[in-house]
Parts: structure tokens; C-alpha cells; sequence
């Protein structure tokens, strides 16, 4: 097994970087500009159907080679195959990271404690794709008979974040007679207003918990029961409308569900990088096996790419590396994702799960304590929406926010000047950020001396701008990968566990607790803080139980 790193503060890199930044930090992108006229064609890269247009950073060729030291120095093209070769990277939990199995072709290899693990995955997909297709075709009916018109995915987390995130990114690919629902949150109106238009005899409940234990999960999916068997009066019925995405076939028997039809994955794969195996199997049943097969495709090209190529052309390494010199040097504290495309509404709160989750950790892999900043504060909107919501702060707020513009040559839906208007903002909002607009420019406009202030941009505000032709399954693929390979080489040279998540655990385990303080019929003794206990008594006042 691959032993912990070093701290990222004592690689000897870190003291160069810190010294440089203190040289180059005032250094602005106009001027970086005009001392190379080449700077946009040559700091640009493009792999596996992305181009990467970095040249709006704040960095210099000396910080590109100090970052890519860096890396170096913190042992990632060791870390990275490590990975690959199936050892416990996961050191809190002694597991395997093997999600980049979940897309290997068949006739790969993957081994995982001696085992091939590649072909468990195909046999998976295999029955993924003989379900889905009886579902599309309507050969799978309801208990009645009728044809299955509705599919609701209960889940919560990487259960419901990748699968809804994919459906609504591929939509366009999508069987429009069916209609997709997603729920997980344990908040009643959840369920309530995704099944107030549906008919239990054509609806199907795909349920994703891998214990069965889950209580957002398990509390909507005896809802969802409940709901069924109040029209369709038969516990029978269950088999015909629920099947499961988990590895506990004793409870998921206990529920009423056929096992047949109980789809498993793996401990090696964690809940944010679940979504291409059985977990999306509302996705497969969306788009059809064929494009779901084309997604796994993009996403294992961009793993060879990021497995292979050197770390200057590496598309993930490079993001990463960027990442880490805005947050660990310039104190930036959030990244904003902003994808030109209405398909990714929600690649931006994926996003959020797959970096927060996975970096939000404050000690090493050997539990020190960090000294250095970790996972940034990722969030986003699609433009052009947010230019009539956010982008004023980043433009000119008190904070440094680096941005990754995301964007497509082709649209989807051609409709007249629309996608050259959406794609002008693209390299508007870049070219704003980058060189703003000072003082003199906005004098020269004939502007009052009074409102120049307000008018002037400082620029220097850092983007990157990934472009592909068309938003296809592929492509998507490519990019989920991008950012999950991202996400792992700063977890690498940060020296944290970039695949637990301990963090969601007490908030559960205190919830759990409540529960039934909550919902005694007697005044329970409470013994918690003073405003926790006042909160509880004031809910089960207000609540009429006391």
C-alpha cells in the first residue's frame, strides 16, 4: 500500500511558491498580455473533446514550472497509480478507489486484491441495459398490466446529486414518453409534489441505498410504499413497481422486492463517484444503454489522459494545480462554476458534493492537523443567468473568485441568434474579468470624475474557459471525470483523504437521537445544551405534542 504523503507546507516547493507569489501577486493579466501577444494560443491545451483555455490566470511560465515541481515533489504520478492499481488509497476506511473500473472496456484489466473487477462491472451493466430496455420498450408492466410511464429515483447525496445531474445534462438524448422524478430529501413536500401528478399503476420507484438503511432514502421509499399499495391495494404490486440499487438483499426481500431485480455496486466505489454504475440506472433508463455505454466511454478516455500524459499537458493536473495557487497563495476561498448551457443547470451543485465532500478535510492522512487552506467553496449557476444575479460581486467585489466558463460550439437547440449571443457572453465575461476597465478608459467615455469610481473594473480576476463542440454523452463523460481527477491530484499534494467523508456522520448520529424526543407523546427528558433543548420544546409546543 502507498504510505501517507508529506504535509503540502514542508514539500520544499511550498517555500519557492510562497516567495513568488510574493514577486508576481501584483503582476496584472493586461500587462501579462502585452509582454506575450502569443499568451492565449500558447497557454491553451485541448484532450478527450475539451480545449482548455487557461491563459487568464495569474500566473507567469516560472509559477507553471514551480506548480507542476510541486506535484512532483508531493508524489502524484505515484499516488495516481496507485489508484489505478487498486491499492487502499481510502487509508480511513482501508478501501479500494477503483471508480475508474466502473468504465474500463471490457477486456481491460482492473485487479483489486488479486481479482479482475472489470468483468463484475460489465455483468452489471449488462443486466442494467436488459432492464432498461424492457422498461423503455414496455415490455415491463405494472401490476395491472399497464405500461410503465413513470420513473421516480429515491436517493440521496451521490444516490440522487449524479443521477439527476446526468439526466437533466442528457436530456436531450432522453425517451420523452417518460417522465423522470428524483427525491431525497426527507422533507415531506419532496415526495409530495413529485408524485401529485402520477398514477401509481404506471410509476416506477427505483430505490439506491446500498445498506437499505438510509434514512432519508428509507423514510421516502416507505412513503413511496405507502402511496403505491393506496391505489394499487396489494402487496404484490410492490415487485412490479420498486426495484432496488443496493447490496442488502435480506432488507431489500423484507420490503418486497424481487432480488432479481436488485442492482449491486461495490465498497470501492464511493457516493460521489457513483453515478456510472448501478446508481444510474434511472439515467440508462433516460437515455437508453447506448448513450449511457457512450458516457462510461468519454469518462475512461479522460482517465487514460489523466493516467498518461505528462502533468504540463494533464488537463485535471493542470485545473488542480490552479486551484491550489489561488487558494493556498492569493486566499481565495471559493471557485465559482458557471456552465453556458441550460443541460448543466445542476453541474454546478454536483460539483459542490463531489469537491466539498471529498477535500473538506482539515487534517493530513497520518490526522495532523493542516496549516495550509484545503477544499475551497465551489458553487455556480448557468449563464447567462447569473450576470443578472452574481457576477457583480465577482467583478467588482472585495473578493479574488477564480471562474471556470464552461461552453459548447453547438447547440443543441439552434434557435436563430440564440447560442451566438449565449456564447459572446462566454468570452465577454472572460475578457471583462480578466482586463476590466480602468479609470482612464471610463474618463475617456466622457463620464462624470464623481461616478468614475462606480465604472471602473480592476480586472485581473482569473478564469478558465473549457469549450467542446456539442454537449453529448461523451463529452459529458469527459467532463464528470475532469473535475473528479481534478478533485483527487489537490487532495494528493494537499495530503488528505480525498475519499471519506466523516464529516456527514454526527449530524446523523445527534439526529437520530432527536428523533424520538420528537415524537414522544410524553415530555422526554432531555439532556442536550440549553438551546438545543429550548428548540425541542418550542417544536413540540408549536407541534401540539405538549
Amino acid at each position: 500500500m502507498t504510505t501517507a504523503g508529506v504535509p503540502a507546507t514542508r514539500l520544499p516547493v511550498w517555500r519557492a511558491l510562497e516567495a513568488h507569489y510574493q514577486q508576481v501577486r501584483g503582476l496584472h493579466l493586461s500587462q501579462l498580455f502585452a509582454d506575450d501577444p502569443g499568451r492565449g494560443e500558447r497557454l491553451s491545451l485541448e484532450a478527450v473533446g475539451l480545449y482548455l483555455d487557461y491563459s487568464k490566470n495569474r500566473v507567469t511560465d516560472e509559477t507553471l514550472t514551480l506548480l507542476l515541481r510541486l506535484a512532483q515533489e508531493a508524489r502524484l504520478a505515484e499516488r495516481i497509480e496507485a489508484m489505478f492499481q487498486g491499492e487502499k488509497i481510502n487509508v480511513t476506511e482501508q478501501r479500494a478507489v477503483l471508480h475508474v473500473a466502473l468504465r474500463a472496456p471490457q477486456g481491460e484489466s482492473i485487479h483489486l486484491d488479486g481479482k479482475d473487477v472489470v468483468p463484475e462491472v460489465h455483468a452489471v451493466l449488462d443486466r442494467m441495459a436488459e432492464f432498461s430496455q424492457r422498461v423503455r420498450s414496455g415490455v415491463w408492466r405494472g401490476a395491472t398490466g399497464k405500461r410503465i410511464k413513470n420513473v421516480v429515483n429515491i436517493g440521496i447525496g451521490g444516490s440522487d446529486l449524479g443521477p439527476v445531474m446526468a439526466y437533466e445534462a442528457l436530456k436531450h438524448y432522453s425517451d420523452r414518453s417518460l417522465t423522470l422524478r428524483f427525491v431525497s430529501n426527507v422533507d415531506g413536500t419532496d415526495f409530495a409534489e413529485a408524485t401529485s401528478d402520477l398514477d401509481p399503476a404506471e410509476t416506477l420507484f427505483i430505490v439506491a441505498s446500498k445498506t437499505f438503511t438510509t434514512l432519508e432514502t428509507m423514510t421516502n421509499a416507505q412513503t413511496a410504499r405507502a402511496w403505491s399499495l393506496a391505489v394499487l391495494r396489494d402487496e404484490e404490486a410492490i415487485a412490479k413497481h420498486f426495484v432496488a440499487v443496493s447490496t442488502n438483499a435480506k432488507a431489500v426481500e423484507a420490503f418486497g422486492i424481487d432480488t432479481a431485480n436488485m442492482f449491486g455496486f461495490w465498497d470501492w466505489v464511493g457516493g460521489r463517484y457513483s453515478m456510472e454504475s448501478a446508481i444510474g440506472l434511472s439515467t440508462m433508463i433516460a437515455i437508453g444503454p447506448d448513450n449511457f455505454r457512450a458516457m462510461l466511454a468519454g469518462s475512461h478516455a479522460m482517465d487514460e489522459h489523466f493516467r498518461t500524459t505528462p502533468f504540463e499537458r494533464n488537463l485535471p493536473v493542470l485545473l488542480g494545480l490552479l486551484g491550489i495557487w489561488y487558494t493556498d497563495f492569493f486566499g481565495a476561498e471559493t471557485v465559482a462554476v458557471l456552465p453556458y448551457d441550460q443541460y448543466l443547470k445542476r453541474f454546478p451543485a454536483y460539483l459542490q458534493q463531489l469537491t466539498m465532500e471529498s477535500n473538506g478535510k482539515h487534517v493530513t492522512l497520518e490526522g495532523a492537523t493542516v496549516d495550509y487552506a484545503t477544499g475551497p467553496v465551489y458553487w455556480g449557476e448557468p449563464g447567462t443567468n447569473g450576470q443578472h444575479s452574481f457576477y457583480q460581486l465577482i467583478h467588482q467585489g472585495t473578493r479574488l473568485i477564480p471562474c471556470d466558463l464552461i461552453g459548447f460550439c453547438q447547440s443543441l437547440n439552434p434557435l436563430g441568434e440564440h447560442h451566438d449571443i449565449l456564447m459572446s457572453n462566454v468570452f465577454a465575461q472572460a475578457e471583462a474579468l480578466a482586463f476590466g476597465k480602468t479609470a482612464e478608459q471610463v474618463k475617456a467615455e466622457g463620464t462624470p470624475d464623481w461616478l468614475v469610481p462606480h465604472r471602473t473594473f480592476e480586472g485581473n480576476r482569473p478564469t478558465n474557459v473549457i469549450l467542446a463542440d456539442r454537449l453529448t454523452p461523451e463529452i459529458l463523460g469527459s467532463l464528470i471525470t475532469l473535475y473528479e481527477h481534478m478533485v483527487f491530484a489537490q487532495g494528493v499534494i494537499w495530503d488528505i483523504d480525498s475519499f471519506d467523508q466523516w464529516g456527514v456522520e454526527l449530524g446523523k448520529v445527534l439526529a437520530m437521537r432527536i428523533i424520538p424526543e420528537l415524537a414522544s407523546e410524553t415530555e422526554p427528558a432531555l439532556a442536550h445544551d440549553s438551546s438545543t433543548n429550548h428548540l425541542i420544546r418550542r417544536y413540540r409546543r408549536l407541534k401540539g405534542t405538549s
